[in-house]
């Protein structure tokens, strides 16, 4: 038996809520890592586009979307290096406790407010975050190569944890930035993710030998028979030197370019001379990468080849989804402060305060027992990991008694633009499990189908918003539309995500052949990647096109595009499920 195998056999002997406690310290670490990711990205372009006298920058809403447009999918590239260098060298935990610190650094960088910490807290977390996110999964992953049955348990588990982080996150990190000061705000980010990087170091040998160190070694020839078979993709494919070199190129113009985007408009100095030139560049490295997809995929058997043709579509499909999902820190929240009714008065008022002390009440609660039950199982073991862990708790708990108590003291309330962003994790929580049961069913339809409600669904978002915008006077800067459209918005944003965020992770590891899913993850990462630094570009269009035109038509085509890509969908899904082979 392999020391895996062995390790994980012991895990199960040591149930919280009948799953090992190793999930619950993978819980709580990644809860305070999407914590501290989920409340610096509420409040970034806020403080980037404040007034001075708001103690903002008052940069452009183009510059300040193009920054984070950057931010956004650099973070989704740097997993593939993390994940690479963790294999090879540093093993998960070692990678994890490095992600986490680079991290911590990143937030106290920022919360220093000058432009030169800004820069350097912003790239402290690309990089920790390249070595934290694809980790934390594949401690996880390995946990359960012995319990296969209970993976989407475990995996459901883990991503309640991911929402709770996000909603405390943004909740906190947004009230404190946007209503005492913007340090403030990303300051608190920097604390829960030292307290998360703590913990986990000091709960790191729950997970015994697994993320200690890579496996490493030469594949002998009994593996490579193995990972030859023509289940597993048939004869090996390795890159050329041709390949590598093309490789390099596009990855370095495309690096460029996603740099280059905000500095250009920050500093009003271009790399490539000028936007056209930039523009050719990019589309250029584009169709090398095009080039360097299609040889390879060519050289595979005819069923891998045509799976994998599957899933670059799919991953298509889904960098038009973030290009408009991720608008939700971008325009949207421009959107809530600059354009939304957020003052409350009267009943009005006391309704929302009343909504939002159970909104923000009842998670807690319901974290405080989960954290209560873990303390039962480890804390003779790991009782300073577990101190931590409640200190942290507490913390929470003063901090959120404090914003309720502040808010219930005044007569008329203002909500926090940032606040609108939570909404995405309450519905997460709240519906995902009624999609879990109905893909569980008879009425499960097949993925392209998925995709397509989920591009619809939101589609209807954006239409929803187009409406609640079509009376703002066109170039208007302010103006003060009802609150419900963006909460429609973000409920349709929601649905959508639920149909199509899981299928996408599990069709890369179902239609794709073990030896190549490392490969496949990082084209899939670069396709979000993509998308976010679009939605960036997009986004910062808001207002040329609701000067041009309106706000409304701006809204109109992040409608206009989900809808169109589920058209295509619908007519192409017979060509997918023949790709796929049988796979459902």
């Amino acid at each position: 038996m392999s020391m895996h195998a062995i390790d994980t056999e012991q895990f199960f002997k040591n149930k919280v809520l009948g799953h090992p406690a190793g999930l619950f310290v993978l819980f709580f670490t990644e809860m305070w890592e999407r914590f501290s990711y989920y409340g610096m990205r509420a409040i970034l372009v806020l403080f980037l586009t404040s007034s001075l006298l708001e103690g903002g920058w008052a940069w452009p809403r183009e510059t300040a979307l193009a920054l984070y447009g950057t931010y956004t999918s650099m973070v989704y590239l740097t997993p593939i290096l993390g994940g690479m260098l963790a294999d090879r060298v540093l093993g998960y935990k070692k990678a994890v406790v490095l992600g986490a610190f680079l991290m911590t650094l990143g937030h106290a960088s920022m919360a220093v407010e000058t432009p030169a910490f800004l820069y350097i807290g912003l790239a402290f977390l690309i990089f920790g975050n390249g070595f934290f996110k694809p980790n934390m999964t594949s401690i996880l992953s390995h946990m359960y190569v012995k319990h296969p049955e209970k993976k989407d348990g475990a995996y459901t588990l883990f991503y309640m944890g991911v929402n709770a982080g996000a909603f405390l996150g943004i909740m906190l990190c947004g009230y404190l930035g946007e209503k005492v000061g913007w340090s403030w705000g990303f300051g608190l980010a920097g604390v829960f993710m030292f307290l998360g990087m703590i913990q986990f170091h000091l709960s790191r040998n729950i997970f015994g030998q697994i993320g200690d160190q890579p496996a490493g070694g030469e594949a002998s020839a009994a593996d490579i028979a193995e990972i030859t078979t023509e289940e597993n993709g048939g004869k090996l494919n390795p890159f050329t030197t041709i390949d590598k070199l093309l490789i390099a190129v596009t990855s370095i113009i495309a690096i460029v370019w996603i740099i280059n985007d905000p500095m250009s408009k920050i500093y009003d100095f271009n790399i490539f001379g000028g936007d056209s030139m930039a523009n050719n560049a990019i589309i250029g490295a584009f169709l090398l990468f095009l080039v360097i997809m299609f040889t390879r995929i060519t050289r595979y058997s005819t069923t891998t080849r045509d799976r994998m043709i599957a899933v670059l579509g799919f991953a298509i499909f889904y960098m038009f989804f973030w290009l408009c999902f991720e608008q939700a820190g971008g325009s949207m929240t421009i959107f809530a402060d600059d354009y939304t009714q957020r003052s409350l008065v009267g009943a009005g008022a006391m309704a929302f305060k009343i909504s939002n002390t159970l909104l923000t009440v009842v998670p807690i609660g319901i974290l405080t027992y989960v954290l209560y039950s873990l303390f039962s199982k480890t804390f003779k073991d790991y009782s300073l990991a577990n101190v931590v862990l409640g200190f942290s708790f507490v913390l929470i708990w003063a901090i959120v008694i404090w914003m309720l108590y502040k808010e219930f003291q005044k007569d008329e309330t203002e909500i926090a633009a940032s606040w609108f962003s939570i909404l995405n994790s309450f519905f997460i929580i709240a519906f995902g499990p009624v999609f879990s049961k109905i893909w569980e069913s008879k009425y499960n339809p097949s993925g392209p189908v998925k995709y397509a409600i989920g591009l619809i669904l939101l589609g209807i978002g954006f239409l929803a918003l187009a409406y609640g915008a079509s009376g703002i006077p066109q170039g208007a800067q302010t103006a003060s539309v009802s609150i419900i459209w963006l909460i429609l918005a973000y409920l349709f944003h929601t649905l959508g995500e639920l149909c199509i965020s899981p299928v996408g992770l599990s069709y890369v590891s179902k239609l794709v052949p073990g030896r190549m899913i490392g490969i496949m993850f990082g084209i899939w990462y670069l396709a979000v990647a993509i998308g976010n630094k679009l939605a960036g570009s997009l986004g910062g269009m808001i207002d040329k096109i609701s000067t041009t035109y309106s706000m409304s038509t701006f809204f109109m085509i992040f409608t206009f595009i989900p809808f169109a890509g589920a058209v295509v969908l619908f007519l192409t899904s017979p060509l997918f499920k023949k790709l796929m082979h049988g796979y459902k």
